[in-house]
């Protein structure tokens, strides 16, 4: 592996599907709370803290559009949880709402791990990684 930065086209395209990533998580924000307000007491607390979890995934993305390799972990920790939701949803395909987070987060691991590659993430774990905005 080497330590170059990516080609242009490569970063900037890496880092749009990156920024795509956070707005769309933005607008899951929104759509969620309108579920808040609608959650009934019991559950009002679990939707709240999955609304505004949203924030902090939406931030992640954007920290990696704007700074892909200057932010070690970041990555893999969206890849992680990603892919795991998206195991978790195709394992329980059958109950209400997984399909859709079958897709959506399908779609995610994919934009997220093809960004990976075109912006050379993994370099943020190296101590003499490029800087180049």
């Amino acid at each position: 592996m080497t330590s170059t930065a990516p080609a242009r086209w490569a970063d900037r395209t890496g880092r749009t599907l990156m920024a795509i990533n956070a707005l769309a998580t933005l607008g899951a924000l929104v759509d969620g709370v309108g579920l808040v307000l609608a959650s009934p007491d019991p559950q009002l607390m679990t939707e709240a803290w999955r609304t505004l979890a949203y924030i902090v995934f939406a931030g992640l993305w954007a920290i990696t559009a704007f700074a892909p390799r200057r932010q070690g972990g970041i990555w893999e920790l969206l890849l992680i949880h990603k892919i795991a939701i998206t195991v978790f949803a195709i394992v329980n395909f059958g109950v209400p709402a997984a399909p859709t987070h079958v897709v959506v987060d399908g779609f995610l691991v994919v934009t997220t791990a093809l960004a990976y590659v075109l912006c050379r993430g993994w370099q943020a774990w190296r101590p003499a990684a490029p800087v180049a905005a």
